[in-house]
Order: C-alpha cells, then sequence, then structure tokens
C-alpha cells in the first residue's frame, strides 16, 4: 500500500556525546596510569608491569580511532552512503579487537624471553604499589566505557571497555609478581606474564563475540518481541507481517511490515503507518528510524480469515 519512515534525532544527538565523552575521559585516566607506571618499569625493570604499562597504553590509544568513528557517526547521509557513517563504529571494534590481539602477542613474548634469560626485579614496593593503581584505574574505566557503552547500544565501545578489564587483570597479576619476587621466587615474574597472557586471549574472544555480532546485525530478540508488541498496540494493526531491526553503530534502525483493514483509504493506512513509527521510534530504545509498510489484510486473507506471516520462530 505505502510506506512511511520516521526519524527520531533527539537522543540520537545525546548519545553521541556520551559516547564521546566516554572516550576522552576514559583516554585521560589511562593516559596518566600509564604514565605513572612507566616510571616504575624504568626503575625497577619488572616485565610485568612493562606488559601492563605497554597494555595501558595500547588501551589508551584505542580512544583515537573511537573517537573518529564517533564522529563520523553525526556525518549526515550521503547519496553515497544513505544510512550514514554509523558502520565506521563498527571498524573501530576490529582496531580495538586488533589492539588487544596484540597486547597478549606482546605479553607472551615478554614473558618467554624473560624465561630464557632471568633479571632480577627491584623497586618492590614501588611495583606493588603500581599494580594497585593500574588495577583500580583500568577497571574504572573498563566499567564507565562498559555501562555507556551498553546504555548507548555501541558494541565498539563495550569492547574497548573489555580491553580495559583485561588490563586491569594485568595490573593485578602484577602484584603477584612483585609478592613472588619478594619471597624469592625468581620465576613468578615471568610466569605471571604468561598467565596474564592466557588471561588477555578469554577477554580477546568476549570482544570479539561483541564486535562478530554487531557486524553480523544480531540484535537482542527481546528487543525484537518489544517491537512487535509495540506495533500490535497501536489502534487499526490487525498483525504485524515482518519486522526487521538492525544496528549501524549505536543507532538502531526497524523496518516493519503491518496489516491493516483493506477497506481503509490510503490516508487513514498512511495515519496508522506513521503511529506505528512515532510508537516504535518513542518505545524501543535507541532506535532513531523507523520505516512502516501496510499491507491490506485481503492480501493475506485465507479460508478463515486474516492469515499472517512472521519472520521469527
Amino acid at each position: 500500500m505505502h510506506g512511511h519512515h520516521h526519524h527520531h534525532h533527539a537522543p540520537d544527538d545525546t548519545l553521541d556525546g556520551e559516547g564521546m565523552r566516554a572516550v576522552w575521559i576514559s583516554l585521560g585516566g589511562l593516559g596518566v596510569t600509564a604514565a605513572l607506571q612507566g616510571l616504575i618499569v624504568m626503575l625497577s625493570g619488572s616485565v610485568a608491569l612493562l606488559g601492563d604499562t605497554v597494555h595501558n597504553v595500547t588501551d589508551a590509544l584505542t580512544a583515537v580511532p573511537l573517537g573518529v568513528a564517533f564522529w563520523l557517526g553525526r556525518r549526515a547521509a550521503t547519496r553515497a552512503y544513505t544510512y550514514g557513517f554509523g558502520r565506521a563504529e563498527d571498524l573501530a571494534g576490529i582496531v580495538v579487537l586488533a589492539a588487544i590481539a596484540a597486547s597478549a602477542v606482546a605479553t607472551g613474548w615478554l614473558a618467554v624471553d624473560r624465561l630464557l634469560d632471568p633479571r632480577t626485579m627491584t623497586h618492590l614496593p614501588w611495583v606493588f604499589v603500581a599494580g594497585l593503581i593500574g588495577f583500580a584505574g583500568n577497571e574504572l574505566v573498563a566499567r564507565y566505557r562498559i555501562r555507556v557503552g551498553r546504555r548507548i547500544g555501541s558494541a565498539a565501545l563495550v569492547a574497548d571497555g573489555l580491553h580495559a578489564r583485561a588490563d586491569g587483570f594485568t595490573s593485578l597479576a602484577v602484584v603477584l609478581a612483585a609478592g613472588g619476587a619478594w619471597a624469592g621466587w625468581g620465576w613468578a615474574d615471568p610466569v605471571v606474564g604468561l598467565a596474564i597472557t592466557a588471561a588477555i586471549v578469554f577477554v580477546l574472544k568476549d570482544a570479539a563475540r561483541e564486535v562478530g555480532h554487531r557486524l553480523m546485525d544480531r540484535v537482542d530478540p527481546e528487543l525484537v518481541d518489544q517491537a512487535e508488541r509495540e506495533l500490535r498496540a497501536v489502534p487499526g494493526v490487525r498483525a504485524v507481517s515482518g519486522l526487521r531491526l538492525r544496528w549501524i553503530g549505536h543507532r538502531l534502525h526497524a523496518e516493519a511490515g503491518i496489516v491493516v483493514d483493506s477497506s481503509l483509504s490510503l490516508v487513514a493506512a498512511h495515519a496508522i503507518a506513521a503511529d506505528a513509527g512515532h510508537r516504535l521510534s518513542h518505545h524501543v530504545p535507541r532506535l532513531v528510524g523507523a520505516t512502516v509498510h501496510a499491507d491490506p489484510d485481503s492480501a493475506r486473507s485465507g479460508q478463515n480469515g486474516t492469515q499472517t506471516s512472521s519472520l521469527y520462530r
């Protein structure tokens, strides 16, 4: 019968602002943490602390592609990029995954090198304190990034939060390495470094799942259920014939088909489709655009009256 498209921009601007703020606040926090730890690395020669510092530096630097992605996502759609530039955020998620993988490789390499060429860790009290500082700083940043990322629907920001959490585990392991060195266990530092590598690999798996789901256009089935309930609640909607949701960056878009009375005029059917689009945009979290298509029920009627098809089982 026709299609209706509805945009809801105000919350989208707010989400962009939250994302940018999270990026720069976490960049500053991790930058300070890495700088303090770097000073102690030069004094102590700890491979575990060096690995932790490297992770913090790479974690802080991942704010750059994320910031660029959020900036690009604000650009208006063009005739070439009709859905806008929100996918840049998903590409930034791949950069984050690469940074986590690089951290794992670097930590493993340093740990093996230290096993083959043992060195004495000095300034143990400072190393211990640096590990605690690193853990606290990373965990605070991780919680902040993950919370904001989930609130605005940014898989890349959630992945970056998991990256910070991996570095927090690294910092906690530095504390264990310092304790082992204090007890005279020369093997503690490199062995802890290998344990850190394994922990980062597990975090990489979780982050890859977050980003992979987004790249494959996966959405939470509960969101689909909620959107379908909202459509069915619109007066004049007899059934929902189809519903698709997809993320583009941290923006959620919907395409829906509804079934209306075939005796309605074009104007009346358009009004119902418009109401459906407005209802979706105002009741489904982080949904910024909805395209609703109306079908007359006579096109889907069978022997026992109106029959509807569903895309989901």
